[in-house]
């Protein structure tokens, strides 16, 4: 049966099952570090060298999802009759929710072994409180204040007693660097705030992008000069060199062209393959310049990664709105529809059973092949269980 997902109405098939794919990759790359013998094409390549590894498309896929999503959402919320205020504020707590729950990550990463509780404590309880805080309520509202009361009584709580270690001194928690989510959090506030001050001007998220493109470059080049001290501050924001607002902007330029052409295949098809094109000839044609570098940052691999989306989306949406094939990836439905869930989930597991119990799987079931199925088992499972907690109402929702 060929159906047609409208790019207007509900939930785009192609969207969902892209958010899916990627999150269930992402599980999956980030559970390759307890496998041995993984070739190197799976892993990231190292900061210094001009390379990218299988791990290291993922972020930026999720980045351009992020982008891809945004000009639906504000449509939906602007036909549910919100005000341009009332989406600035949606837009601010929810890029809040990720730059805390980011920045509390990224420090569990320097948590010292000196501190008052066992760091698989720290982080049961620091996650825990993310779902008190975060949980979808909007079928449970008599109980949402005290339990998000909780959440924040113990995130402060762990933020009080939190004692971390740097180059053999005790530090607080401070931002070394955003975490992942964190870095999600910046690059969707820059993003959905322009989008949203652009209302239906294509021409302003354009001008972002190539500003962001710019940027990019600029800080990776130190050129022009007279640019330090502009680069320096943005720096010290969350927005880092501008390569994940760039990729994000990336997203959310397609997905304005989808809206605009999905009843005009052919000119989707030639519109996405040609931008791919161009972007690879830019990451590959720059490449003397600074190198394809995920760690760096280099705007080759911002390109390069974005053009890889955009072709896998142009694949999807063939599979999925014209051909009706969602059930192929129905296994992995759950990743697209709770995805904070889905993302929070493998830190229970780390914390019980890595940190605290300190229960690894014997060599032989974590090296080569076998610890590649072990890690896309894994993958399947968080993800399985992500569909169980939806079923019974428990997704975070920010």
């Amino acid at each position: 049966m060929h159906h047609t997902t409208s790019p207007l109405k509900g939930r785009i098939a192609s969207i969902d099952v892209f958010r899916a794919l990627t999150m269930f990759l992402m599980v999956f790359v980030n559970d390759l570090w307890t496998d041995i013998g993984i070739p190197a094409w799976l892993e990231h390549a190292p900061a210094n060298a001009d390379a990218m590894g299988f791990s290291d498309i993922i972020f930026p896929s999720f980045l351009f999802l992020v982008g891809l999503s945004l000009p639906f959402a504000q449509t939906s919320r602007q036909m549910k009759g919100a005000s341009r205020t009332e989406q600035f504020t949606h837009i601010v707590s929810r890029s809040l929710a990720l730059i805390i729950m980011g920045f509390f990550q990224m420090n569990m990463e320097m948590y010292s072994p000196k501190a008052l509780l066992p760091k698989g404590i720290w982080i049961i309880i620091v996650t825990s409180a993310f779902f008190l805080i975060w949980l979808d309520y909007s079928k449970e509202k008599r109980n949402k204040k005290a339990f998000q009361g909780m959440g924040i009584f113990l995130l402060v709580a762990m933020a009080i007693i939190y004692k971390g270690e740097s180059n053999g001194k005790e530090i607080w928690m401070q931002p070394h660097w955003w975490g992942i989510l964190g870095l999600i959090g910046w690059a969707y506030f820059s993003c959905a705030t322009i989008l949203l001050w652009a209302q239906d001007k294509i021409i302003i998220p354009i001008a972002a992008f190539l500003f962001f493109l710019f940027f990019n470059s600029s800080v990776l080049s130190g050129w022009p000069g007279f640019l330090e001290p502009i680069r320096h501050a943005v720096g010290r924001l969350g927005l880092g060199n501008a390569s994940n607002a760039s990729i994000t902007m990336a997203g959310v330029l397609i997905s304005l062209l989808y809206r605009k052409w999905a009843q005009k295949p052919q000119l989707l098809v030639g519109a996405f393959v040609i931008l791919a094109v161009v972007l690879f000839a830019f990451g590959f044609s720059t490449r003397p310049l600074w190198g394809i570098s995920k760690i760096r940052a280099t705007p080759s691999w911002t390109m390069i990664c974005t053009a890889i989306s955009i072709l896998t989306f142009l694949v999807l949406i063939f599979l999925m709105d014209r051909m009706g094939k969602e059930k192929w990836f129905k296994i992995i439905r759950p990743a697209g529809t709770s995805t904070l869930t889905c993302y929070l989930l493998p830190y229970f597991h780390l914390a019980i059973f890595i940190s605290l119990l300190k229960l690894r799987l014997p060599e032989a079931l974590r090296t080569g092949g076998i610890g590649i199925i072990k890690s896309l088992l894994f993958a399947l499972a968080i993800v399985m269980i992500t569909g169980l907690l939806e079923k019974i109402k428990l997704r975070l929702k920010i």
